[in-house]
């Protein structure tokens, strides 16, 4: 077996990097997503986690808010030699934001909600889970709306002067009724009108257990199943959910991690 440990340090956005057998590009930081290209034949693990590649050898994975300073990419050969390589992941500093005047069962939801805070969570975490093994993600991404970031990935939440959860998304405000565009090519898997926090939510699948998620719209203009294209119109801001103005939330998931959106697309 060989065994090769080497240590990748940051990447900037969009430069690819060849390392090898692979090319790749994004950033190793909390909250990057790095998408790539195998040799073929080539077996991807991340963590000891497989990493399923497309039939041509395409590969997605991103790292969470809080991931470790090291990550172990495993690089497995057809002649099942195996090569190990230490990716650095940079540390990021984060805001603390403060947001005042939440109607207070926004922020201590009271007993008779909480169970139907817990299905719709429950609900949301399953259309996560789905496994579409399309390279969705392949068609690169852009902002679903330009405007004024009003809420930056990884902030520190204090509500009505209370600790809560940080914010995994991006906030950016805009009129109510302003045109909201599919971030990337994919497939719509959740549409709900009327989600206890998040409001009108929409999730599209961009394939590999990555994910986009669109909160707090006035209206969502596509369904459940249908097929979408980068750039389409998707939904329109709105102000529904917890929130105290009209702007859009748009979150990424990449199996379990919250990745942070910006990183995906050039500055506005």
């Amino acid at each position: 077996m060989r065994i090769l440990l080497g240590v990748i340090g940051l990447l900037l956005w969009p430069l690819w990097t060849v390392a090898g057998p692979l090319s790749w590009q994004g950033q190793l930081t909390q909250g990057g997503l790095i998408v790539g290209q195998a040799s073929p034949g080539v077996r991807l693990a991340l963590d000891g986690q497989p990493i399923p590649l497309t039939p041509q050898g395409a590969f997605v994975f991103g790292f969470g808010r809080e991931a470790p300073p090291q990550a172990r990419l495993s690089v497995l050969f057809p002649d099942g030699q195996r090569e190990d390589r230490l990716l650095n992941i940079a540390p990021r500093q984060y805001d603390v934001q403060y947001l005042d005047g939440l109607p207070p069962s926004k922020v201590n939801p009271p007993p008779a909600l909480l169970e139907r805070i817990r299905r719709e969570n429950a609900e949301v975490d399953e259309v996560r889970r789905q496994d579409i093994l399309q390279p969705y993600f392949l068609s690169g991404f852009a902002w679903p709306l330009k405007g004024r970031i009003s809420g930056v990935y990884g902030s520190q939440r204090i509500l009505n002067g209370e600790p809560r959860q940080p914010h995994y998304g991006v906030d950016i405000a805009a009129p109510i009724g302003t045109p909201v565009r599919a971030p990337a090519d994919g497939v719509v898997t959740l549409a709900e009108p009327d989600l206890y926090y998040s409001g009108a939510t929409l999730i599209i699948d961009h394939g590999y257990r990555l994910s986009s998620t669109l909160m707090h719209l006035n209206s969502i203009e596509v369904k459940v199943g249908q097929q979408i294209r980068k750039g389409d119109v998707v939904a329109t801001v709105g102000k529904s959910g917890r929130v105290t103005g009209p702007h859009l939330d748009w979150r990424m998931n990449w199996r379990n991690d919250r990745i942070d959106p910006t990183l995906t697309v050039p500055p506005q």
